[in-house]
């Protein structure tokens, strides 16, 4: 149905570091550098916006007021990550990466934008917190692998943090659809009720009830490749290390 859509998961699923054999030319991976550190710098500004609403309000309650407009800026930016793969100057796949994309700005647009309601639930600040540490540590792990200078501490976070982040990201994006349920249910929101003329109907309520449940499947599937991920590219960096 709908992949988790956290961070995290793409972590292991969305490697778009250029190959050795077959990288970007120099055009396409200057481009992809600067995308990246944007990118970095946009989830860095999430970070910050987010710590300093936390000391001046002294609560982590609301704080997603004070990131809302950087982070639909910059998690509908991801879209690009989609014609990277299209166009060919990231070996990705494009529908995995179209899909893990638009499962977050689903989530950004179609749930947390469009209900209202939920825009105070202390569920969202799981899943932006979330996105936000993952975003920036993939980000940067990215820019650095484009230049051929990455820190192991980067490769590290990225392969490691996903242990909690995930877990974390999919319990906030659950539980702030489950809290969009009641509203969606009562105001009709973007349902398409018979008669009409294209003969057609459909209740967003009953499809958002469909994306929390394909979580079971896909959840465990996406975290235990991950850790089979952890393990081989940790092992191979120690290895790597060990023989210089």
């Amino acid at each position: 149905m709908v992949a988790p859509a956290s961070g995290a998961a793409r972590s292991a699923h969305n490697d778009v570091v250029p190959k050795k054999r077959k990288g970007p030319g120099a055009l396409a991976t200057a481009y992809l550098v600067i995308y990246n550190v944007v990118m970095t710098a946009g989830w860095l500004v999430i970070a910050v916006g987010l710590v300093r609403a936390y000391l001046a309000k002294g609560s982590h309650h609301g704080l997603y007021y004070s990131i809302e407009k950087p982070l639909k800026f910059f998690q509908t930016g991801a879209l690009l990550e989609i014609l990277h793969c299209a166009v060919g100057i990231v070996p990705s796949s494009v529908v995995l990466t179209g899909f893990q994309v638009m499962s977050r700005v689903f989530l950004t647009w179609a749930v947390t934008h469009s209900v209202k309601e939920v825009q105070n639930e202390d569920s969202i600040l799981l899943f932006v917190v979330a996105w936000t540490v993952t975003e920036i540590i993939r980000y940067s792990f990215y820019t650095f692998s484009l230049l051929n200078h990455l820190p192991y501490l980067i490769k590290w976070a990225r392969y490691t943090l996903f242990i909690v982040l995930y877990p974390m990201g999919v319990a906030g994006e659950l539980l702030t659809i489950h809290a969009a349920l009641p509203y969606v249910q009562k105001t009709g929101l973007y349902s398409v009720k018979l008669p009409n003329k294209l003969n057609f109907s459909f209740d967003y309520y009953t499809f958002l009830t469909l994306v929390m449940i394909s979580y079971i499947p896909i959840f465990p599937q996406l975290y235990f490749h991950m850790l089979r991920q952890r393990k081989k590219v940790l092992a191979s960096g120690e290895e790597h290390k060990k023989s210089h």
